[in-house]
């Protein structure tokens, strides 16, 4: 069996194509592109949900392994390419965040009427009704 692994192994490693599909250079960055797909389906959403706190992280994670991925050997593009999306992405964020809580955008959004009201105590009785529902359905 373990011969069969090995030579199944070293088919694979022969072919350039599969070689670098089957290792972390490939693997590593398409699981990390969660993180940029989040940031740009982000921009959809509300500025008042953005974090400035996480968004100034992420800026600073995504341009530290932008170096990275080009100072490894050999340079990593699909890393590169999937923090290059991702700074953009936080950058735009944190416009966003700026624009809206620092550089007037909230007080604009009042004025038209635009802003999202949110019931916090209702919401958190729902999300409270929610919690004993599972602790019950856990009890079961």
């Amino acid at each position: 069996m373990a011969a069969f692994v090995k030579a199944i192994n070293a088919k694979i490693r022969a072919h350039p194509m599969l070689n670098y599909v089957c290792s972390t250079h490939f693997w590593g960055p398409v699981s990390n592109f969660g993180i940029p797909i989040a940031a740009v389906m982000d921009t959809q959403k509300s500025p008042e949900l953005i974090s400035g706190q996480m968004t100034a992280a992420l800026c600073i994670y995504s341009a530290t392994f932008m170096r990275y991925s080009l100072a490894v050997s050999p340079a990593n593009y699909l890393l590169f390419a999937c923090h290059f999306i991702n700074e953009g992405s936080q950058l735009t964020q944190g416009y966003r965040y700026m624009n809206y809580h620092h550089w007037g955008g909230k007080e604009e959004l009042a004025k038209k009427g635009e802003l999202p009201k949110v019931d916090a105590p209702a919401e958190a009785k729902k999300l409270g009704d929610l919690v004993e529902k599972a602790k019950t359905e856990l009890k079961k």
